[in-house]
């Protein structure tokens, strides 16, 4: 049994992390800013650790003593002070160092399908970027790409069913960006398993769900899930720049202009990388999950 320490454990998918180690024998200790309270650490049966990526001294601390890492840390806007190039960049690079100098066996980073240096999206760039400090810090690193996540308590499909309420749905251009939703419980036990296959490290995964969809077909698959008929309207980019560049004078901007340069290019595993075949896992696909959800008694 190896002991397992995971920043960002009380986020969506580092909570579902933390959950899978506990179910394969691993000592887990969840690392965030803001632990839970005592209550809920006995209840989960996981030890809590406070600590900031931006923080040498509270990283070197929370990774004392354990055997592995986890790197579920995200930020997908930036607000309150904090940057993409702080937490995806500088704080995963951080993470990798100290973790190496602890001389741990193995790091787990995730990162997102999609990653490129080139990309007009800072976030986008800044996953590249941390990617690569991640490497030039800790060689042996296992990345992991996973496409965008849905589960119980989900944001993305809590998302488009709150858009299934409009009486006309605007859509991204004409709603053909291709994504690969995956389950955020098969990328967990993913995280999990790459811990005890030593092959693995130095590897990188792009880990989508069954199949494919267009943001069009999403977006129909909720609507029959809601049992709504609704008109899906075309809307070119350029109007969704422009109103994102309207928006970023708010304070939480409803929309941001790197979700917009997201929404152009489609979400789904390349090739030359390794999959959830390659650790014996057969991803859920969407449409399966949501029909299984309407059942009588699911």
């Amino acid at each position: 049994m190896a002991t397992v320490v995971v920043f960002g454990g009380t986020g969506f998918l580092g909570r579902e992390i933390a959950r899978q180690l506990i179910a394969a024998g691993h000592a887990v200790r969840v690392a965030s800013r803001q632990p839970p309270v005592a209550r809920e650490q006995a209840a989960a049966g996981i030890s809590h650790v406070q600590a900031d990526v931006r923080d040498e001294a509270s990283v070197a601390e929370a990774l004392r003593g354990v055997d592995a890492a986890v790197n579920a840390v995200s930020l997908y806007v930036e607000s309150g002070g904090l940057d993409f190039e702080t937490i995806h960049v500088a704080g995963a690079g951080r993470l990798a160092r100290l973790a190496k100098a602890a001389d741990l066996a193995t790091l787990v980073h995730v990162s997102g399908i999609g990653v490129s240096t080139k990309s007009d999206s800072a976030y986008v760039r800044a996953r590249a970027l941390g990617e690569r400090a991640v490497r030039d810090a800790f060689p042996e690193a296992v990345i992991l790409r996973p496409s965008v996540l849905f589960g119980p308590g989900d944001a993305f499909l809590r998302t488009l069913r709150s858009l299934t309420l409009l009486p006309v749905i605007p859509l991204f251009g004409h709603g053909g960006m291709k994504l690969q939703p995956v389950h955020v419980e098969d990328v967990a036990v993913a995280a999990a398993r790459v811990l005890d296959m030593p092959a693995m490290r130095g590897r990188v995964f792009e880990l989508g769900g069954a199949r494919a969809y267009s943001y069009r077909e999403t977006l129909e698959l909720v609507l029959e899930e809601q049992h709504r008929r609704r008109m899906l309207l075309p809307v070119p980019f350029a109007v969704w720049k422009l109103l994102a560049a309207l928006a970023s004078v708010l304070p939480n901007p409803p929309l941001t202009r790197d979700q917009v340069i997201l929404m152009r290019q489609d979400n789904i595993p390349g090739e030359a990388v390794g999959t959830f075949a390659d650790l014996g896992i057969e991803p859920r696909d969407l449409r399966s999950e949501i029909e299984a959800a309407r059942r009588p008694g699911a």
